[in-house]
């Protein structure tokens, strides 16, 4: 790679919005730890799970992708796997899911990332195929005192176009009446199984605060993507807004949550009014498709420097703003509608393929980078709907969390080749 001198290496000042979130985090984490080391229960959840029902019941909560996401952060996920495959457990299957299981084999809270998982006493995931189910099995078959809930993950014949257009107020008609009915009964039964465990009560006022705040983030994030959307050059980049965006998001349905996506909006806002710049001269404009680099957090940066080549797109922003509004006067219902198809939006065709091709063609990407893992939902067809329209997609294939699948020398010189001879008009820069 060339290291071009016209880029400008200093990075505009890190959101305010991001070192708030990260913040309010640490001590979340902290207090959760001192709950359940006085006894207190907490849920282990999935990310595509409904929370806004243990939100409203008060029991507390952490998302599993989000703490592998720690793991992986700080080099730890390839040992965690190891301890799975020491038990007898595959440890290259699943591993986003399975790495924080590893981790609670044999826990040293002195070198585990902010002093590790505690023990969880309910783990709530969906089952979106047989080796997913039999991670979350292990949790309940290994440590005794933990409880898993599995739901369903159902599918349907009719597919409908422009999904992000009809799920706000038209979900029934989007998702299908029968997928919402049998995730309404579903949650019905968790619902009493909590109040029995934990002797709390569910509240169907509270419940529809929750998701009237829920609703809210949904637009302070809808309205953070659009601005990114139009802005040239690009105000803010994917390593620097998936934090902001994401910690509260799995915060759904509170103030802080809420607040924390409209000052991350006021801040992109006041970017864009003021001309920021990520990068400049900004070259290309590049778009994320997968699950987050989390073992190599510094990936998205490098093309910036050496290439001013800009991450202005990942699913994480692009989901929050088109993927969890749901209004309507049923709110067990909308909760449903808002997971029910979940899946469908980021990885099925054609409900994804669509929804990245009208993003890439909002944001006017120049390329798109495609981590394609061993579970692949519909990768190929997403990188043919985007080659086929012109757009050139980079397939890397390595997982996002275990660092075994690939070296960071061998992807950034993959990237880079890709940059020089697909992305950009004159070459690498002098």
């Amino acid at each position: 790679m060339t290291n071009d001198r016209r880029h400008d290496d200093r990075r505009p000042d890190r959101l305010a919005a991001t070192t708030a979130a990260q913040r309010y985090q640490r001590g979340f984490f902290d207090d959760l730890r001192a709950h359940a080391a006085a006894g207190g229960e907490f849920a282990l959840v999935n990310a595509d799970t409904p929370h806004e029902i243990l939100r409203t019941m008060g029991i507390p909560y952490v998302v599993n992708q989000w703490w592998a996401s720690i793991v992986a952060a700080k080099q730890r996920a390839a040992g965690y796997l190891e301890r799975l495959r020491e038990r007898g457990y595959p440890d290259d299957i699943e591993q986003y899911n399975a790495a924080p299981l590893g981790g609670m084999f044999a826990p040293d809270p002195d070198a585990d990332p902010w002093g590790g998982l505690p023990q969880p006493s309910l783990v709530l995931a969906e089952t979106t195929g047989d080796a997913t189910r039999k991670v979350f099995d292990v949790w309940a078959e290994e440590f005794p005192g933990t409880e898993f809930v599995a739901l369903e993950s159902a599918a349907a014949h009719d597919v409908p176009t422009h999904w992000w257009e009809l799920m706000p107020w038209h979900w029934e008609d989007a998702v299908g009446t029968d997928r919402i009915d049998l995730l309404v009964g579903e949650l019905t039964g968790l619902i009493r199984r909590l109040e029995d465990r934990t002797g709390r009560r569910f509240s169907e006022s509270r419940f529809r605060e929750v998701m009237a705040l829920a609703n809210e983030q949904a637009e302070y994030n809808r309205r953070t993507r659009d601005l990114i959307a139009a802005a040239r050059p690009c105000p803010v980049d994917v390593p620097a807004n998936v934090p902001a965006v994401m910690l509260p998001q799995w915060h759904r349905g509170t103030g802080y949550a809420r607040d924390a996506a409209r000052a991350l909006q006021d801040e992109v806002a006041d970017r864009v009014s003021a001309g920021a710049a990520v990068c400049r001269p900004e070259r290309a404009r590049l778009m994320w498709i997968g699950r987050g680099l989390w073992f190599d957090m510094g990936f998205y940066e490098r093309f910036r420097r050496e290439y001013g080549a800009v991450f202005v797109w990942s699913m994480y922003l692009a989901i929050a703003a088109d993927g969890y509004a749901r209004y309507g006067d049923d709110p067990l219902r909308a909760l449903a509608a808002r997971f029910a198809a979940f899946s469908d939006q980021l990885y099925t065709p054609p409900w994804s393929t669509e929804w990245y091709l009208k993003e890439a063609r909002a944001h006017g990407v120049d390329g798109v980078v495609h981590l394609v893992s061993d579970d692949a939902r519909g990768g190929y067809f997403t990188t043919r709907a985007l080659e086929d329209a012109g757009i050139p997609v980079l397939e890397l294939h390595a997982d996002n969390v275990d660092p075994r699948t690939t070296d960071r020398a061998t992807m950034t010189r993959t990237v880079a080749e890709w940059l020089e001879h697909r992305v950009l008009p004159d070459g690498p820069g002098v």
